[in-house]
């Protein structure tokens, strides 16, 4: 039996019919080893190409292909769900599946969140562990009404699932003028909260956008701002509650000058700093982000993914 057709009984009984190598070793009377060197040839040789037909694996690709282009340590990208709507539960069963196996493998000693219905979403599907030693923060101030989806929710939430310490900040996320924002931050709790809030293994946040699905823009602006404001100074979205330019830089508006968050220089010394998000209205915030270097892993759908690959 001459080696091409070693090389496809042995490809044929390994990918087709199921059988281990040891079993194949024995069916063809030869080692384990020398089985293995066969399948190993005959997919170099390109006598077996093996095809995947779920739409799974281009998504698979296209994970590849954004952690090549944006430099990041890690990216998921999920199906787009057909309903809009389902947009942050699909992001979220995304995000929790990643977060599991981060949480598992990694054991971060603190983790720092934000606040959304993407973060809602991912705790909701988290499988959970025993981390009683972990400390779970809010990295940001939060809403002044109740809601699963503030901040303080959030941290809760994040705690409970991983059965962890419990670290909120109780502050709103902006003051009420640039003079009151320094008066607070002077006092010693918050300089404390910027110390440890950025003294984290981890970050898990979404971004917000600039139209009216933001859920920023319906209840987490003062009421005295004008997001047309925003968008003519050059905002495409937020993180942290800053608003950032096409290029992730700090736009020059004075709500970005009262916002109770990390500054970004502070942010970035964040050893993994995870962003889920998705959707048409995030493409452009999203863009920036990851042009920025602001993510070193994002959790994302397919479109927005090819959109950020195509113009991104």
């Amino acid at each position: 039996m001459d080696i091409q057709e070693l090389m496809v009984r042995a490809s044929w009984l390994y990918h087709v019919e199921g059988l281990t190598q040891a079993q194949i070793g024995e069916r063809m009377s030869l080692t384990r080893r020398r089985v293995n060197e066969l399948l190993g040839e005959a997919l170099d040789k390109g006598v077996v190409r093996i095809s995947f037909s779920s739409s799974l694996a281009e998504n698979v690709a296209l994970e590849a292909r954004l952690c090549s282009r944006f430099g990041l340590e890690e990216a998921v990208v999920a199906p787009t769900p057909s309903d809009p709507a389902h947009m942050h539960a699909v992001i979220g069963r995304a995000a929790a599946a990643f977060l599991d196996r981060v949480v598992r493998n990694r054991k971060p000693r603190a983790i720092g969140v934000g606040w959304g219905a993407t973060l809602h979403e991912t705790v909701l599907h988290m499988t959970g562990a025993n981390e009683p030693d972990m400390r779970i923060r809010s990295l940001m101030g939060g809403l002044t009404r109740g809601s699963e989806i503030n901040t303080f929710e959030i941290v809760r939430s994040f705690a409970k699932v991983l059965n962890a310490k419990c670290h909120y900040f109780a502050a709103p996320i902006y003051a009420g003028s640039e003079g009151a924002h320094d008066v607070i931050m002077a006092q010693p709790v918050f300089q404390e909260f910027l110390r440890d809030g950025s003294n984290v293994d981890l970050s898990f946040l979404s971004v917000g956008d600039v139209t009216g699905k933001s859920l920023q823009v319906r209840y987490g602006l003062p009421s005295q701002t004008d997001i047309g404001e925003l968008v003519a100074a050059g905002a495409v979205g937020d993180l942290l509650g800053r608003y950032l330019d096409t290029e992730g830089r700090p736009i020059d508006h004075p709500l970005n000058r009262q916002v109770i968050s990390p500054d970004l220089e502070a942010y970035r010394g964040i050893p993994s700093r995870i962003i889920a998000s998705g959707g048409p209205h995030k493409h452009a915030i999203l863009r920036a982000t990851v042009r920025a270097g602001l993510a070193t892993a994002i959790v994302t759908d397919a479109d927005s993914a090819r959109w950020l690959l195509d113009g991104g």
